[in-house]
């Protein structure tokens, strides 16, 4: 892959801020599901995860998740599978929250590297999409010292609730997972040194 086809920008659609289910039923309906079918997103699907996670909410740059000081430590990483997005190749990307874009990282599809790193889980190489959500903590260190690993384990928190909750109203399927070895996360995804991965967020539509 040469360096343009690496840094090529795909733009996302702009995201709805408002929908049919009430936030009192989205979490009624919630649920850890690790069966998908092999359907592919959509590209608004996907659109709409990511805003929720961390989109651009306010004039003034405010997200859709709270974080201390407005540090905003965290990055996150789509693994998008062969046919896994209508519209996008296999391949990792990483979502651009100022442009609400996606860069892609690498190209291929990576599942099945990705579960192996998180001790072979089948339905992570199963969901045509994986999130990866990673911290920079030096983001929050600078301002809060020796608490900002805290604050920004209390915001990956949030972003993980902000997906789930986002995924049931669009009638999607999701599981948090902790359970992987970070080393092997972050050779996956190319990582630099100071990139920390925090979750791994299968989606899929349920069966």
């Amino acid at each position: 892959m040469g360096p343009e086809e690496h840094s090529k920008e795909f733009d996302l659609p702009p995201p709805s801020r408002s929908g049919t289910m009430s936030v009192e039923e989205a979490i009624s309906r919630r649920r850890s599901v690790r069966r998908y079918r092999r359907e592919p997103l959509s590209l608004f699907q996907l659109s709409q995860i990511l805003w929720a996670a961390q989109g651009i909410t306010s004039a003034q740059g405010l997200r859709a998740a709270p974080s201390a000081g407005a540090t905003y430590p965290l990055e996150l990483y789509v693994v998008v599978g062969r046919d896994g997005v209508d519209g996008l190749e296999a391949g990792i990307y990483h979502y651009n929250v100022e442009n609400h874009s996606l860069s892609r990282h690498k190209g291929g599809d990576f599942r099945d590297a990705l579960s192996a790193a998180a001790l072979d889980e089948e339905f992570i190489a199963q969901a045509l999409v994986d999130i990866v959500i990673c911290a920079l903590y030096e983001r929050t260190v600078w301002r809060y010292g020796r608490r900002a690993e805290r604050y920004v384990h209390m915001e990956v928190g949030h972003v993980g609730e902000n997906i789930h909750l986002q995924a049931e109203t669009l009638g999607l399927a999701v599981v948090m997972v902790g359970a992987f070895y970070d080393e092997e996360v972050s050779r996956v995804l190319d990582l630099g040194k100071e990139a920390k991965p925090l979750y791994i967020i299968p989606v899929g539509k349920p069966r």
